[in-house]
């Protein structure tokens, strides 16, 4: 199935997991070694019984992102069960997501240009899902991923609860939890319906997550982004706060932060913005900005004792005012 021609086994055997890239709550993704082509390849193990969907949903999804044929859009090349878990395998892409590379090197956001190619190349992805009847539902940063030849392509397509998702969200057409900082107000309204229009809305946070280097209202939690998206006027570009960034780019992110989703562009019509007329080929813009920084797996590590470091520092005081305050009752009596 898939991979450009070429079959990809449904043997584990002929997979060697090498190390975690990608970790959630109810999945992992592994690089990994497809033996038969000595080819990397990257393997996303789902753990069937963290996971809220029932496997027929799943093994849908899988099929479904099999079809999927357009150089911007992950496809899976083949999925099997092993034990308890999917397998899911797909091409490797060794620059991982945008997000991660924020977190890395660019925790200000990137530069134009470099936006500029990296979202023109997401919403070629959009165009094809949408004009194929998908709505991706996900849209952000965390999932964009790159290669080092500044190949761009959009990945977790699909998301049936927990599918090709992080498992912090289970949630059907109209209820979710998680996130909502990417969700459009029509998507986090009861009883509005959505259409492909959500992504538009998804791709103006996006927009501004790479160029600031976190979505707005990230620091707030989930009930507040969601009143705020629902009642605040929309986020955009600052004319003042954002001097850096052109004219175009600050009114293509307007025209996708309207409320009202018939005012929005489609992809179609979107691509068509100046803005992304002018957008430099990927391969020298996107290329540049891991041209300094050492290997995907070392970044991954080094981002994971980081998190680890941050939540011990998080915990210290609170066990530091037990153990003070244990010693202060023995004291005491």
């Amino acid at each position: 199935m898939g991979g450009g021609g070429k079959s990809y086994s449904v043997n584990p055997a002929d997979y060697k997991l090498l190390e975690e890239i990608g970790y959630g709550a109810s999945a992992t993704v592994s690089r990994a070694i497809y033996l038969p082509f000595n080819e990397v390849v990257a393997v996303k193990c789902l753990d069937l019984d963290r996971c809220n969907s029932n496997l027929d949903d799943i093994r849908r999804e899988a099929q479904t992102m099999s079809l999927i044929d357009h150089p911007n859009v992950i496809t899976a090349y083949c999925s099997f069960v092993v034990d308890r878990n999917l397998w899911v395998v797909m091409p490797f892409m060794d620059e991982g997501s945008c997000l991660h590379l924020m977190k890395i090197a660019y925790p200000d956001g990137f530069e134009e240009s470099a936006i500029g190619s990296i979202l023109k190349e997401t919403l070629k992805a959009l165009e094809y899902l949408h004009q194929h009847g998908h709505i991706h539902r996900d849209v952000k940063a965390g999932n964009i991923l790159l290669d080092s030849k500044g190949v761009v392509k959009l990945a977790d397509f699909g998301v049936s609860a927990c599918m090709f998702d992080k498992g912090d969200r289970q949630r059907s057409r109209n209820t979710f939890v998680g996130t909502p900082c990417w969700m459009a107000p029509e998507v986090l309204q009861t009883g509005s319906g959505y259409d492909f229009k959500a992504d538009i809305w998804s791709f103006g946070i996006t927009a501004l997550e790479l160029a600031h280097g976190h979505a707005p209202f990230s620091k707030y939690p989930p009930m507040k982004v969601l009143l705020m998206t629902i009642q605040n006027a929309p986020p955009g570009l600052d004319y003042d706060r954002d001097k850096k960034f052109s004219k175009s780019f600050k009114e293509m992110v307007a025209i996708c932060l309207v409320k009202d989703q018939t005012k929005r562009p489609t992809a179609e019509k979107l691509l068509k913005h100046s803005f992304f007329k002018n957008a430099k080929p990927p391969e020298l813009s996107v290329k540049k900005l891991f041209a300094d920084l050492p290997p995907l797996w070392n970044r991954v590590k080094a981002l994971q004792l980081k998190d680890a470091a941050q939540l011990a520092l998080k915990k210290m005081p609170s066990a530091e005012q037990e153990a003070i305050s244990k010693v202060r009752d023995i004291s005491l009596n």
